[in-house]
C-alpha cells in the first residue's frame, strides 16, 4: 500500500496555559521558547520539513501575539481559526476542520516539544505507520521508562499491533506525546461548542480504530516552569542533565 503523508496540519494554540504562569502571562504557552526559539515556531520548521503545505492554528488567549510573530511566513501556509470562546482541543479542532480538505492531517498540540534525533523524523514516522484502511486516529507515543529531562504518567497501553488502551491511573507503559495524525471523520457525531478531543480517541479506542506507534526521538512533557527550565538546560549542557538523572 502506497503511503501518503499528510499536506495539512491543526496546531491547537487556544489555551491558556495557567501551570506555565509567570511565563504565560503575557503571551500564550506556543510562544514560551526553548533554545532561543518559540515553541510554535519549532513546530512549524518540522512541519515545513515533512513536506506540509497547510497549517491551521486556533487562537483564543493572547492569540494576537502568534499572529504578530507569524505574520510573515511564507512556508507552510498560516491560516489562523479566530475563537470568540474557548472551545477547548475537540470543539476547537472541529471548529476549524473546513481548512483540512477532508483529508487526514498532523494533529499537534502546541505545547509539544520533541527532538528528532533518528534519520526518520517523529513526523515521518507517523507517516510511514498510518494506514487509512484501519485506523481514524495515529497518536506518537513515548515509553514511559525512557523520559530523560521531564517526567510524566503513562497515558496508554499498546498491543503487538498497535491498538491502544487508555489507562486512567497513570500505569500506562507509553505516554501521548500530543502529536497525532486524524482523520476527519474522527470528528463525526461530536457536539457543537466546548468538548475534549479525547473523546474522539476514546470512541476510536472502543471502534478499533485507535493506534499508536513508538516514537524513535526524544520528546519532552513541559508542563511547568520547572519543566521549561530543565529543557533548557538539557539543550544548553546535555551531559550535565544526564549526570542529574543517573
Amino acid at each position: 500500500m502506497e503511503r501518503i503523508a499528510p499536506e495539512h496540519a491543526f496546531i491547537l494554540a487556544a489555551g491558556q496555559g495557567t501551570r506555565m504562569r509567570p511565563h504565560t502571562d503575557d503571551k500564550p504557552k506556543p510562544m514560551v521558547t526553548i533554545n532561543n526559539k518559540p515553541i510554535l515556531e519549532h513546530t512549524l520548521e518540522k512541519l515545513e520539513n515533512a513536506g506540509v503545505k497547510n497549517v491551521t492554528i486556533n487562537l483564543y488567549y493572547l492569540g494576537d501575539r502568534i499572529e504578530k510573530h507569524f505574520k510573515d511566513r511564507q512556508a507552510p501556509v498560516i491560516t489562523f481559526s479566530h475563537e470568540t470562546e474557548l472551545l477547548e482541543t475537540g470543539g476547537g479542532v472541529k471548529f476549524g476542520l473546513h481548512t483540512m480538505a477532508d483529508k487526514p492531517f498532523y494533529l499537534i498540540n502546541g505545547d509539544a516539544f520533541w527532538d528528532d534525533t533518528e534519520e526518520l523524523s517523529a513526523l515521518d514516522q507517523l507517516a510511514e505507520a498510518w494506514d487509512p484502511d484501519t485506523m481514524n486516529i495515529l497518536l506518537l507515543l513515548q515509553p514511559a521508562s525512557q523520559m530523560s529531562s521531564t517526567k510524566d504518567v503513562g497515558d496508554y497501553n499498546m498491543t503487538k499491533d498497535g491498538r491502544l488502551t487508555r489507562t486512567d491511573d497513570g500505569s500506562g507503559q507509553y505516554i501521548f506525546t500530543g502529536i497525532r495524525i486524524t482523520k476527519p471523520s474522527a470528528l463525526d457525531n461530536t457536539p457543537e461548542g466546548a468538548f475534549s478531543f479525547l473523546e474522539c480517541m476514546d470512541k476510536a479506542q472502543e471502534a478499533g480504530t485507535l493506534y499508536g506507534i513508538e516514537y524513535k526521538g526524544e520528546w519532552h512533557h513541559i508542563s511547568t516552569p520547572e519543566d521549561l527550565d530543565r529543557v533548557n538546560e538539557a539543550f544548553s549542557n546535555p551531559i550535565n542533565v544526564q549526570e542529574k538523572e543517573a
